[in-house]
């Protein structure tokens, strides 16, 4: 999503930040900008180490190029375009006033950002659709990598058409900061004009990029849920072990895409609330201390998210440790690793 609140300049957070470096206080804002930069600088760099490895291990590794994998490797990917397009662009507004990159800029940049987070979201829904047929549905032919290349096709054409009229409709604005008396330039996704179209953008992204694809992949928890109970009643005595291990091996592979929607669930929260609430409130602006701290925090979770599901993974999963660890130490992948675990199914489906 644009979430023109968290990534790019608005209106808002510009008088804010104008009006707090040219307080009393100018001197003690510099510092902690390049703070925030600093952290911004650090989400990049542990997200481009952690997504390539996890893009080069599912799938330069043969045993795991399985379809959940490669669905994590398509999240993978909108997490890398999210943090090399986004961060530095948020970044560089706690170091200079005014947009930096032109036009083209305001127009491309929002259009990456929405198409990328909407990547995200659409794959954890379609990983939580696939542990519903696995587990509730598993003597469904399984699926081929050409399916998995289609849907993953699909969710992309997706994400991009939907932040088409984000690259429309985004501009560049001027507006005279009144503590001051200067001209700020800012990039925006709709006219500054009246208070309706703040609201439309908030509550159009708060829907589509978060309320309805966590309620699809609720709906599918809870028939996974019940499909798990039931699965244990009834169970004939000499077929309680096998069957048991089998509940336990679909338990883990659906928690570890429950723990991935949980942190999307968790990370964008705090910036879809900050949005929503300056969208009603866009007449008021807030230039509080604790509304900006908020702000800073919001935009750093949203971002943290991008860089966490690999290591989230890497503590789940010992098999795809393993893998982990010899695709970020440059070493080659032993063939017969395999061998030594052939029986195990954790986490590697997934």
């Amino acid at each position: 999503m644009s979430l023109e609140d968290s990534f790019v300049l608005n209106p808002e957070e510009n008088r804010l930040w104008s009006t707090l470096n040219h307080t009393d206080l100018q001197e003690y804002i510099w510092l902690p900008g390049i703070g925030i930069a600093a952290i911004y600088g650090l989400i990049i760099l542990i997200g481009l180490m952690g997504n390539v490895t996890l893009m080069k291990t599912c799938l330069s590794v043969k045993s795991m190029r399985t379809v959940p994998n490669l669905f994590l490797s398509s999240l993978a990917l909108g997490d890398l375009v999210l943090l090399v397009t986004c961060a530095p662009v948020d970044a560089s507004r706690y170091l200079v006033d005014e947009w930096l990159f032109g036009r083209v800029g305001c127009k491309l940049i929002p259009f990456i950002q929405l198409t990328s987070v909407g990547v995200s979201v659409f794959t954890l829904t379609a990983l939580s659709a696939d542990r519903y047929r696995a587990i509730v549905k598993p003597m469904e032919i399984q699926r081929s990598t050409a399916s998995f290349y289609f849907q993953a096709a699909v969710i992309w054409l997706i994400s991009i058409t939907l932040a088409i009229p984000e690259a429309v409709f985004s501009d560049l604005h001027t507006f005279n900061i009144s503590q001051t008396n200067e001209m700020l330039v800012t990039c925006a996704p709709y006219p500054h004009a009246g208070e309706l179209h703040p609201k439309i953008h908030s509550m159009a992204s708060f829907l589509i990029f978060y309320i309805i694809p966590l309620l699809i992949i609720s709906v599918y928890y809870s028939l996974i849920a019940r499909s798990l109970l039931r699965s244990t009643l009834g169970i004939p005595v000499e077929e309680h072990l096998h069957i048991k291990k089998q509940i336990q091996s679909r338990k883990r592979l659906a928690k570890t895409v429950l723990v991935f929607v949980a942190l999307f669930a968790v990370c964008w929260l705090p910036s879809h609330a900050i949005y929503l609430y300056r969208s009603y409130h866009y007449s008021q602006v807030d230039t509080s201390l604790g509304h900006f701290i908020a702000s800073v925090c919001a935009r750093i979770l949203a971002f943290t998210n991008s860089c966490v599901n690999p290591f989230a993974l890497y503590l789940m999963s010992k098999r795809f440790n393993k893998h982990f660890n010899k695709q970020l130490l440059c070493c080659r992948t032993s063939t017969g690793f395999d061998s030594h675990n052939p029986g195990s199914t954790n986490i590697t489906s997934v």
